[in-house]
């Protein structure tokens, strides 16, 4: 395991890895941010992985940036508010009419059922199929020029919430040219993204047409830097204004004017293929989650900016404690002498996230402990994605946001934990979890499907298809004095608004 000292040692002046890309942007046109008012410059860990379409997480950097919209949004609270609807009305259990603001696409175009109609079907046509969607289908219908019917094949309670999604994003016709989906100027946001320099930078422009209050900042120049002590770096010697996700070794460097620290849904587990390898043996995922040791990881790698496991939902979703079960019918687990038998598993985690390879060192030397040979691979997100999915690695730690998809963990579940979930890295495939997450997704009252939901944790833990590892804090990184209306969003959908500027 790293020490504390070699994880703080001397930050050099700019890391050269990220020279290239904020010389790219700081170049671009407008007011640079030292006008004061003028353009900012933000750096951010995930590097675009699909081209920015908004059917992967990309959607959610385009999210992050203001850039697209959808028909709702939500609060601080995970309620659905207006966004490109302005209201909305339940016709019945499967039917809901969406009724549209006055606004313009950033190319000109008007915003109308049509353009809402065409951008949720191909959605739905997607492939893969955006996580939102991995437990409904939804078909969408122009009731006139600024209404929408909406109807699911099942009742979906969660409609509005869903819709805030990014990967429901609404875009002009032109977006869908020559069988892509761009976003690049044809969303509603209040920027508008003008420029895309591969998965190295985006240049943004304040939307002059936007229906809402209009960007204070005449644009954003952003970089892309999956190196976590690079993008602390950019910060602390003032060549970003905003540094996305800073890492906790970094944090007491930076000081307290700099660092901004809240508690987020994001859940950082290990999962364990339950398909195949050495873990397709329930006793072997016993084993593994026996091994793991939460407290070590939040003093060795955290510094106590985490919190202990408790589950698949923590502290960031505060209703989850009162209505947790306990995990039921767990098989037991091989014994040492056993695991040393099996073949060696290869465990795979990213770097964007700067402490996941540090968890996966501490990860690896614990199962070690109770026998496994354990291999590691580890790189960026974007050259791990399709092989995780595909199930082949035995273990993979992720940090997943728990609300991410409809501010609800029933979508969560889905995409993650049943048969047919787009996001299920566990490979898991099991009829008492598929039940329990389906009965959770069709109660209407907010208190009776939260017990449901925790229904179904029991039965994902149960089958230690994942075993939490930390309950992550975020630490987003600007100068408090000098930047304004950064957002610290525990569900990650929201980061750089339109209020956001230099003060």
């Amino acid at each position: 395991m790293p020490t504390l000292r070699s994880r703080r040692s001397p930050l050099p002046v700019i890391a050269a890895a990220l020279l290239l890309p904020l010389a790219a942007c700081s170049s671009s046109g407008g007011d640079t941010a030292s006008d004061g008012g003028g353009r900012l410059r933000v750096v951010m860990a995930f590097p675009p992985a699909q081209a920015m379409s908004p059917y992967g997480d990309d959607a959610v950097t385009l999210s992050r940036l203001a850039v697209v919209e959808g028909l709702t949004s939500l609060d601080r609270d995970g309620a659905p508010r207006p966004a490109l609807a302005t209201s909305w009305k339940r016709d019945n259990a499967t039917t809901w009419t969406f009724t549209l603001r006055d606004a313009v696409f950033q190319d000109g175009t008007k915003v109308d059922a049509d353009a809402v109609v065409r951008s949720l079907t191909a959605a739905g046509k997607a492939s893969p199929l955006p996580r939102v969607l991995s437990d409904v289908r939804l078909t969408a219908k122009a009731e006139g020029a600024d209404t929408v019917r909406i109807t699911t094949e099942e009742a979906d309670p969660l409609l509005p919430q869903r819709l805030a999604n990014p990967s429901l994003t609404i875009l002009s016709a032109d977006a869908y040219q020559g069988g892509t989906v761009d976003p690049a100027g044809h969303a509603t946001g209040p920027f508008t993204l003008t420029d895309v320099k591969g998965a190295v930078a985006a240049t943004l422009t304040r939307n002059a047409d936007y229906w809402g209050d209009k960007a204070k900042a005449p644009g954003v120049d952003v970089t892309f830097v999956a190196d976590g002590t690079a993008r602390a770096n950019a910060l602390r010697t003032k060549a970003v204004d905003v540094a996305e996700y800073v890492p906790i070794s970094q944090a007491s460097l930076l000081g307290d004017g700099f660092v901004h620290e809240f508690p987020s849904a994001r859940t950082n587990g290990l999962s364990l293929n339950t398909e195949r390898g050495v873990f397709a043996d329930p006793a072997m995922r016993a084993a593994a989650r026996e091994a793991i040791d939460s407290q070590a990881l939040v003093d060795g790698v955290y510094e106590g900016r985490a919190d202990t496991a408790q589950g698949l939902l923590g502290p960031g979703v505060p209703w989850a404690a009162k209505d947790r079960t306990a995990p039921t019918d767990r098989a037991k687990a091989a014994g040492r002498a056993e695991v040393a038998k099996t073949k060696e598993i290869v465990l795979a985690t990213y770097t964007n996230r700067p402490e996941l390879p540090e968890v996966a060192t501490i990860v690896q030397q614990q199962l070690t402990k109770r026998g496994f040979t354990v291999k590691q691979v580890v790189r960026e997100y974007a050259q791990l994605e399709a092989d995780a999915l595909a199930g082949k690695y035995d273990a993979f730690i992720q940090a997943r946001n728990t609300l991410l998809d409809t501010a609800d963990p029933v979508s969560y579940l889905a995409s993650d934990f049943t048969c047919d979930g787009s996001a299920n890295i566990s490979q898991l495939c099991d009829p008492r979890v598929d039940a329990a997450v389906g009965k959770a997704a069709s109660l209407a009252g907010t208190e009776e499907r939260h017990r449901a939901e925790m229904t179904a944790e029991a039965a994902v833990l149960g089958a230690d298809a994942l075993v939490p590892l930390v309950h992550e804090r975020f630490v987003q990184g600007y100068d408090g004095d000098r930047v304004q209306g950064v957002v610290l969003d525990p569900m990650e959908r929201t980061l750089i608004t339109a209020d956001t500027h230099i003060g």
